[in-house]
């Protein structure tokens, strides 16, 4: 007999005499489950690289310190920056932990700690908007984003995400550009068991993002998911053909897209910034999709991002299960990075 994984089971081998015999069926079935993870310990999960790379090593730096002084601040500083905090977003953290001194002279390095929790979880909490998706007639979500951070992958787990959640929701397949888009997208529809419209490969994309808009009028849908190309290579035509795509849109539905998300590798740190300003500057980005989290030490990105742009994230990706790309809890998400 072959398993699922294609590997030849080994054959049980008797029982050793004078070993205790393994728990019989009626044991086994009075044991208790064991109870799923809940989502704050996935979350925990998720981030333990970024916990480990930047609190971790936070804590190592404020143990055994008796006072808050200049050498443990540029120590401090170096790993903020280190963590992928950012300049930027580092020295706005440093300037708040030097107010707190400058105003309590006893405070000692655990206060260092206290405030970096309360301020990043502050900055996330003042760019986090909601995120609406009972609007009526179809909402529309345009997702963009560079080739290899996750894009399709990420579509198809909000689908199935919204699915859940009672919605309608139709899939348009808007890169036409990188070879077997459509293609992976259509699976990731057949998981979800959602519609999709796609044209053939090398289409124009916004002919797609026509056709698709008018098929979610038609069919009633709630959520029409785009998505778009990435080849960043030829930034100013893809630029300009997703400025193209957003016009079609609002021509059909109006005020569309309602939303457009960013998705952003969390494991490529300040590349991640860098992408995130571009594509602001060009297509107003409303809101931000972080993959990968669960891979990374860099996890300190969202802050930056947060901090420096003023986008809120929408989403986060802790695992690769479709059930592991969750709605961002900037308080859960801070909770997770420093609770030990």
């Amino acid at each position: 007999m072959v398993t699922d994984t294609g590997v030849e089971p080994v054959a049980e081998e008797a029982e050793p005499a004078g070993e205790e015999a393994e728990p019989t069926a009626d044991q086994a079935a009075e044991a208790p489950p064991e109870e799923p993870a809940s989502l704050f310990q996935r979350m925990r999960r998720g981030l333990a690289k970024t916990q480990a790379g930047l609190v971790g090593r936070i804590d190592t730096l404020l143990g055994g310190r008796g006072k808050v002084d200049a050498e443990l601040i540029e120590e401090l500083e170096e790993i903020l920056i280190t963590a992928d905090l950012g300049m930027q977003t580092t020295q706005a953290l440093i300037a708040a932990i030097e107010q707190r001194m400058a105003r309590d002279a006893a405070a000692d390095p655990q206060m260092v700690r206290q405030v970096l929790q309360q301020e990043m979880s502050r900055r996330l909490a003042e760019v986090d908007t909601p995120f609406d998706l009972d609007r009526p007639g179809p909402m529309v979500v345009m997702v963009v984003g560079v080739n290899g951070v996750g894009k399709t992958t990420t579509i198809g787990k909000l689908a199935h995400l919204w699915t859940a959640q009672g919605k309608k929701v139709l899939l348009g397949a808007g890169d036409t550009f990188r070879a077997a888009a459509a293609d992976q997208l259509e699976v990731w529809a057949g998981r979800a068991g959602v519609d999709i419209v796609r044209h053939a490969e090398g289409a124009d994309p916004a002919a797609v993002a026509f056709d698709a808009a008018k098929a979610a009028v038609a069919r009633g849908a709630d959520i029409l998911l785009l998505d778009t190309a990435g080849r960043l290579h030829t930034k100013v035509n893809l630029m300009e053909e997703l400025k193209k795509v957003r016009r079609v849109l609002a021509r059909e539905i109006p005020e569309a897209p309602h939303e457009t998300l960013l998705v952003l590798d969390a494991t490529t740190g300040q590349n991640a910034l860098v992408q995130a300003r571009l594509f602001k500057e060009a297509v107003e980005v409303t809101g931000l999709v972080l993959t990968k989290l669960d891979g990374t030490a860099r996890g300190g990105i969202v802050v930056a991002i947060a901090n420096d742009l003023q986008l809120p994230v929408r989403f986060v990706g802790i695992g690769e299960g479709i059930e592991d790309l969750r709605p961002f809890e900037p308080e859960m998400f801070v909770r997770a990075l420093f609770e030990k």
